[in-house]
This record gives structure tokens, C-alpha cells and sequence, in this order.
């Protein structure tokens, strides 16, 4: 098996007022909470990496105070660190702030095994992650894009269920077959 491991939270990428230009920004790992009479407004807070310029991802936007889970209300007020990942994680929820995403940086944990054993692998993700089959088994295993594609055409390499593997995107996880 192996576990994808997040290194840090994938930056953004925006249009920034102050640079003029289209510029990445990172998560903050800061909510911003703000009280309008009987409404609340709560979001998450990013920084462009080249002039410190502030952008608010809107996580909820006029609701009352009641409707929210006291605790989650508490871990937003003490910028809860998971909660913060889950969220900077959340490529859903980042393209509904209309704005794009980089990959974040990661590593793969697990046993290393030669492309021409016998394994089952189980690929798995905590999150979803548009990570690109063919570039995670060909970085890991160090085989070239000829030899993968070799792999498949051979039948040497097949996924549960049954997907392309020149285009797939990881996403929560996957199960490849070698040498089946």
C-alpha cells in the first residue's frame, strides 16, 4: 500500500489587486470571522506569495450564529488546524471561490517494488487530489513514460475498476494490479 502525504497546502492562484497579474497565494491557516448585527460571515484567509495582498475564501456568508455547531463555531474562532486543512484541501470549495488550484507538495509512503513483480497496490489519499495516475506510479517506481505505456499495452498494469491509466487522476485512491 501506499499513502500520499501532504506536504504543504496547495497554493491558489488568483488574480492579486496590488501585483496587477494573475499570482499565487497561500492559505493563511487563519479564519476571519465578522459579527453584522444578527448575521455571521466566516472565512478562510490567503496572502499573495509576492506582495502580502489578503484574499477571503467565503466559507459561510450571512447565516446566524445559531445554525452552526457551537464547537465548529469554536474551532473557526481558534483557527483549528485541521479544520484550516480541511478547507485549504477542499478543491471544491476553492473553485466555487473562483479561483484555480496547484497541486500541493507530497510524498508517497510505502514499500518500493519493481514494475515487473507480481503486486496488488492500493493507492490511497485523505483527500481528493487531481494527481495523475501515470505520474505517480512512473515518479515512484523511476520508469519512463515508454516503459509504462509498455506496461499497459502488455497488460501488465491494470487498475479495480477497470480505468485508463494514461489519464486517470488519483482523487481519494485507486487499487493497480501488476503481473497479474
Amino acid at each position: 500500500m501506499w499513502e500520499i502525504q501532504i506536504l504543504s497546502l496547495p497554493h491558489i492562484l488568483k488574480h492579486c489587486k496590488k501585483c496587477g497579474k494573475k499570482m499565487a497565494f497561500a492559505c493563511s491557516e487563519q479564519f476571519r470571522i465578522n459579527a453584522q448585527r444578527k448575521y455571521l460571515d466566516i472565512w478562510l484567509i490567503y496572502k499573495c506569495l509576492n506582495c502580502n495582498e489578503t484574499w477571503n475564501a467565503t466559507i459561510f456568508s450571512r447565516i446566524y450564529p445559531q445554525s452552526l455547531n457551537a464547537k465548529l463555531l469554536e474551532k473557526f474562532e481558534k483557527n483549528d488546524k485541521v479544520l484550516v486543512e480541511q478547507y485549504a484541501m477542499d478543491n471544491g470549495f476553492l473553485r466555487r471561490n473562483g479561483v484555480g488550484v496547484e497541486l500541493p507538495l507530497y510524498s508517497v509512503i510505502g514499500d518500493s517494488f519493481s514494475p515487473d513483480e507480481t503486486v496488488e497496490l492500493e493507492i490511497k489519499s485523505k483527500y481528493l487530489l487531481p494527481i495523475k495516475v501515470s505520474s505517480l506510479i512512473r515518479d515512484t517506481l523511476h520508469i519512463s513514460q515508454k516503459k509504462y505505456s509498455q506496461l499497459i499495452i502488455d497488460g501488465k498494469i491494470k487498475s479495480i475498476p477497470n480505468q485508463d491509466l494514461q489519464k486517470c487522476k488519483l482523487k481519494n485512491g485507486i487499487t493497480l494490479i501488476f503481473n497479474e
